[in-house]
């Protein structure tokens, strides 16, 4: 979905294949992350990419590399709390693909919310001249939001892990139709997660769709984002509260 949405604004399109070593902390799922290249490859060719980029690490961090990038407010709550490294992982390879690439427009997915509004604070700290479009998540009928870690579950657990974008669609229509205030949603997601088996959670909240802080009071811009523990699989997850909408969100590259 990525590669056609940049096929549509575009007349080159790259795509960068990397399983970037420096986002992993230690004890989390490098060494087992999905690495189909021969698959990603064949879809490419399908969608009439025009050049894929697939180093190594080696490559990418040759030795006695020495420089990060690190973006600091919006990466330290959420995933930056919980994985602490990360986004300076996330940031630093980002902006070595747009040095390389040197790209007009980059596309991202809107799951990784969090990610996409750190490099778009990176761009603009930076002078980069890339306009970041960020697209919608491609969910299963269910409702469950593609990732390559839901390889990873059960039957059973795929079935658990249907309650986080459940949680996640209940709070937003309650808060968007002001059925219900924004401590009330945080509870009742809260609630609903928590009293599930097999779902270990580590947030659910509402935030600023561009500062990502906790909010008390409504805004126009407003994500309900949450993060947990399904079985050994971490999954996260949002929704954009209406009426804002991704629209809104790229037009303000």
């Amino acid at each position: 979905s990525l590669i056609r949405a940049a096929r549509e604004s575009c007349e080159v399109v790259v795509v960068w294949i990397f399983v970037n070593p420096t986002q992993f902390a230690p004890g989390e799922d490098f060494e087992k992350y999905p690495r189909p290249l021969e698959r990603d490859l064949e879809l490419c060719r399908q969608v009439g990419v025009d050049v894929v980029l697939a180093p190594s690490a080696e490559t990418m961090y040759p030795a006695g590399h020495q420089t990060h990038v690190e973006v600091r407010e919006i990466a330290l709550p959420w995933e930056g709390r919980h994985r602490p490294s990360h986004f300076r992982g996330v940031t630093t390879i980002v902006l070595k693909m747009f040095n390389i690439v040197q790209p007009n427009i980059a596309v991202f997915g809107q799951k990784d919310y969090q990610q996409q509004a750190i490099i778009r604070r990176m761009c603009l700290d930076l002078n980069v001249p890339v306009a970041i479009r960020t697209c919608e998540t491609v969910r299963d009928p269910d409702g469950l939001a593609l990732s390559s870690r839901n390889q990873y579950l059960s039957p059973p657990e795929r079935q658990t892990a249907l309650n986080l974008s459940a949680a996640l669609r209940e709070a937003v229509g309650l808060v968007s139709e002001r059925k219900i205030d924004l401590d009330a949603a945080r509870k009742q997601m809260h609630e609903r997660l928590e009293a599930e088996p097999g779902i270990d959670l580590d947030y659910a909240e509402i935030v600023d769709a561009d500062t990502l802080q906790g909010l008390e009071t409504p805004r126009d811009r407003m994500v309900a984002i949450v993060a947990a523990k399904v079985g050994t699989t971490r999954l996260i997850d949002n929704m954009l509260i209406p009426p804002f909408s991704l629209d809104e969100l790229n037009d303000h590259d």
